[in-house]
């Protein structure tokens, strides 16, 4: 059985997130249907290498797909762009993989942007797309703020009280952020990120933007590792998985 590597981007809006559930339209579910379009009719298992939460983005999401038969990228490609029509959902790429290749297992690396539009004037064509931040940021002092964050820590804190990881210590390879006039981008690396981590980490610099939180501030809730010490976790609008590195 061939095995196939997937690059995606979707549109998070109407979806309840990567993972197929039982309560909603999910990103995994359109794509295995698409899959199994290409062989039969049957719905095909398509592995992520990363779940995303309802109304998250991606650009560069990277899945695995084996097909019972053997077929050319090209094809795959093309065949599963036009099956998954009219979802907001595109196979950027397909191309033929090692059989022990693992979307999600073989990942060294994975790589997230958060987008604020910090303007006083509501959003139109970034409605759903970025979050909406009315008060002035300054997006220096978040930057400095975030670096206190890097390298390896017990992210309790950041942590969502569901979450499946088997520990909070992940290793943040690095935090930038910067502002391009009313756009401001967060964008931060690791081998693996705890479930909303991103946004926790970005709710909370929004404080720092703000001037109700300092760098200090945030070293203590990191330290704290208690989930009751975070300042605030951003909705999922202006977040994009970007990236997966192999």
């Amino acid at each position: 059985m061939p095995r196939f590597k997937l690059t995606l981007e979707y549109d998070g809006r109407p979806f309840v997130g990567w993972q197929r559930q039982e309560n909603g339209l999910s990103v995994q579910a359109v794509l295995e249907q698409a899959a199994g379009m290409l062989c039969g009719g049957t719905p095909l298992a398509v592995t992520g290498s990363g779940r995303t939460d309802a109304g998250v983005h991606a650009r560069g999401q990277v899945a695995h797909l084996d097909l019972p038969r053997a077929i050319d990228a090209h094809t795959v490609q093309g065949a599963l762009n036009y099956h998954l029509k009219p979802h907001p959902v595109a196979v950027l790429a397909a191309e033929e993989t090692a059989a022990d290749f693992h979307a999600r297992f073989s990942a060294t690396a994975r790589h997230y942007r958060y987008r604020i539009v910090n303007r006083r004037a509501p959003l139109t064509f970034d409605r759903g797309l970025a979050w909406h931040v009315i008060v002035p940021l300054d997006a220096d002092a978040m930057h400095d703020a975030a670096q206190a964050l890097v390298g390896r820590h017990d992210f309790t804190t950041f942590r969502h009280s569901q979450c499946q990881a088997k520990s909070p210590v992940k290793t943040l390879d690095y935090i930038r952020v910067t502002r391009d006039g009313e756009d401001i981008r967060l964008e931060t690396g690791a081998r693996s990120f705890l479930h909303h981590q991103a946004r926790s980490i970005t709710g909370t610099l929004k404080l720092v933007g703000e001037g109700k939180w300092t760098r200090r501030d945030l070293r203590h809730a990191l330290d704290a590792r208690d989930r009751a010490a975070l300042g605030l976790n951003a909705p999922p609008d202006g977040l994009y998985f970007m990236k997966v590195e192999y």
